[in-house]
């Protein structure tokens, strides 16, 4: 399904920014698309092989040996997990290739059928006597794996039996996954005609950004014309996932649509039932904000389209080179270790940056598996938001290689804390141009641009969990949702944001569904929220602390999730299971909206 204006086949050319040839190798994966498929068939080799040397055996394995068995199984989970991360960077840079298409397929196929031959380790350690499991778990050989296994265990009230575990991951290609495939190909088929232009969804998202009104408001129109002439699919893909999620629950029998995600998290439902609660009650931040934001843009009336209006100097042309500069200096300063890893990205070709028409919109950094390294993602067009993301996938893109040396096991992160490195590096290139600024009308500029970031970050993305937990809801307790049941949730959700101080067109009322992490990773979305606060508390420790602070981080990132976040961040000072400590975050964010007040007032706007 296509909009009305797919028949155009050239989007409009942006300003040339310098990304347009800035494009990854993925030779450091495979060299050939032929390595790729010899190595897939050695590891669904291997994995059958451990099947037939472990399966109904773990219980009778002795101890010593368990370091060479998690040695073995992480090997086979390297090998797959780097042919996935081939396929899945390759297709993302252009889903419109049916070839590309279709080796993501066959990938994922093989992915299932190793991941089918090793699932019964999982099911076989959970059911351990926990002496036996706390023996294994005290030898030094296992701290590798330790905590990744403490965690297994913690879950096995939520695992079936074998053979439906067995049916779970062999339906995962042709159900959630494969709708994720088609919502992800459509949103990049669909180009939106703006005045007789083509853009793709990067390119008019874009122009929200622009300074002059009338782009803004003829691209949000061009906009919502796409969005509707596919939303009939669109809402079907929603629907099936909701309803596929819905079952999934009720089968291993979590208490609510949210608990499998903060499990996942290791975070309690209460912690994140606190952190939704300080968000919420912090709406009038938002409405105090943008009430500042129409006075300085000399708007009778806020409409959604508005929201990202540039002040002043946010509105310039960064070229690509420039943006390079300011990220790197600012990760230097910080600390010379994560500077020379982010040149890394840059020297190494580890980003593709340029814009293409059937590219995946958005932004990532991939960690693909230790014995590799992570791939960044994003659509470059020069502005200082591009910037900002540049430094947040960096931000990613560094703590996960610094986390490799945890291993397969437990290098990855909860996606809460997997977003406190993006954040931070955010906040390191905001404060870097804030410094070095010294006119007050460029640094307002900045300052409200930040805000503008951490309003989307924290108060929006709590909100869109608001829209998450309504249709969840919504669709376990009446059925299929229809698209006015879904225009009307996310509206009904929205609006308390912004406490009229914005006023929503029916345009906004489509919006939700071309966000992917609803369904992606439903649930995701309050660990933007997370990451933010906690990074404020961090960086206000590390203006106190200094040097020092830079070295505890550098270990908190090279920790990757080998412990339980509360206690990882806990030796940096920061109490995660303190419900006041989001309220002192939220608090914070009011204080920059004071400080962008004093400042126009200063300046006489």
């Amino acid at each position: 399904m296509t909009s009305p204006s797919s028949s155009l086949k050239t989007p409009t050319a942006d300003p040339m920014t310098g990304a347009e040839h800035i494009h990854w190798n993925l030779s450091d994966l495979f060299a050939t698309e032929e390595a790729l498929l010899a190595a897939l068939e050695l590891c669904i080799s291997k994995a059958t092989a451990f099947s037939a040397s472990y399966k109904g055996q773990v219980d009778n394995v002795q101890k010593v040996q368990f370091p060479t068995i998690m040695d073995e199984l992480g090997g086979i989970q390297d090998t797959v997990g780097r042919a996935y991360t081939f396929a899945y960077l390759h297709w993302s840079t252009d889903t419109s290739d049916s070839k590309r298409g279709a080796l993501l397929q066959k990938v994922k196929e093989a992915y299932t059928e190793v991941s089918t031959k090793l699932l019964f380790f999982d099911l076989e350690w959970t059911l351990l006597d926990q002496s036996k499991v706390d023996s294994i778990l005290d030898m030094p050989q296992m701290r590798p794996f330790r905590h990744y296994l403490e965690v297994l265990s913690l879950g096995k009230q939520h695992l079936l039996s074998e053979p439906e575990e067995r049916v779970m991951v062999e339906k995962h290609n042709t159900g959630r996954s494969a709708w994720n495939r088609f919502f992800d190909e459509t949103l990049g088929d669909l180009m939106f005609d703006m005045g007789g232009e083509p853009l793709t969804q990067q390119q008019i998202l874009t122009r929200l950004h622009d300074s002059d009104r009338t782009v803004r408001k003829e691209s949000a129109e061009a906009f919502t014309v796409g969005l509707k002439g596919a939303i009939r699919p669109l809402a079907f893909v929603f629907n099936t996932i909701l309803a596929d999620k819905a079952l999934d629950d009720r089968l291993r029998g979590y208490p609510s649509w949210i608990s499998s995600r903060n499990q996942s998290n290791e975070v309690a439902d209460a912690d994140v039932e606190a952190l939704i609660n300080a968000v919420q009650d912090g709406y009038k931040h938002v409405s105090r904000f943008y009430a500042i934001k129409k006075r300085l843009l000399n708007l009778e009336e806020m409409f959604e389209y508005d929201r990202y209006a540039p002040i002043g100097e946010a509105d310039r042309l960064i070229s690509w080179e420039q943006a390079k500069e300011m990220v790197l200096t600012s990760y230097s300063r910080f600390h010379p270790v994560m500077g020379e890893i982010a040149q890394k990205f840059f020297d190494e070709h580890w980003i593709d940056a340029a814009l293409a028409p059937a590219k995946r919109g958005g932004a990532f950094s991939h960690g693909a598996v230790p014995s590799a390294h992570p791939y960044i993602m994003v659509n470059y067009t020069g502005k200082i938001r591009d910037v900002q993301t540049l430094a947040h996938e960096l931000g990613h893109g560094i703590h996960q290689y610094l986390s490799r040396k945890q291993g397969i096991f437990q290098a990855d992160t909860p996606l809460t804390t997997a977003e406190t490195a993006s954040v931070f590096g955010e906040m390191l290139v905001f404060q870097r141009l804030m410094k070095e600024e010294t006119k007050d009308e460029n640094r307002l500029a900045m300052l409200m641009g930040k805000i503008d970031d951490t309003i989307a970050t924290v108060f929006r993305q709590v909100s869109m969990n608001r829209f998450e937990d309504k249709i969840h809801t919504m669709r376990r307790e009446q059925g299929e949702l229809s698209v006015e049941d879904l225009t009307a949730a996310w509206v009904q959700t929205q609006t308390p944001m912004f406490g009229g101080s914005v006023t929503l067109t029916e345009n906004y009322q489509w919006w939700w569904s071309y966000i992917p992490h609803f369904l992606h990773t439903p649930g995701y979305v309050y660990a933007y929220a997370f990451g933010e606060l906690l990074v404020l508390a961090l960086y206000a420790k590390y203006e106190a602390e200094g040097d020092a602070f830079a070295e505890s981080y550098l270990e908190l990132l090279s920790s990757g999730g080998s412990d339980w976040p509360h206690e990882l961040v806990g030796k940096l000072g920061v109490d995660l299971r303190d419900p006041s400590f989001w309220a002192q975050g939220v608090a914070a964010i009011g204080r920059l909206v004071d400080q962008a007040e004093a400042l126009s007032l200063k300046i006489g706007q």
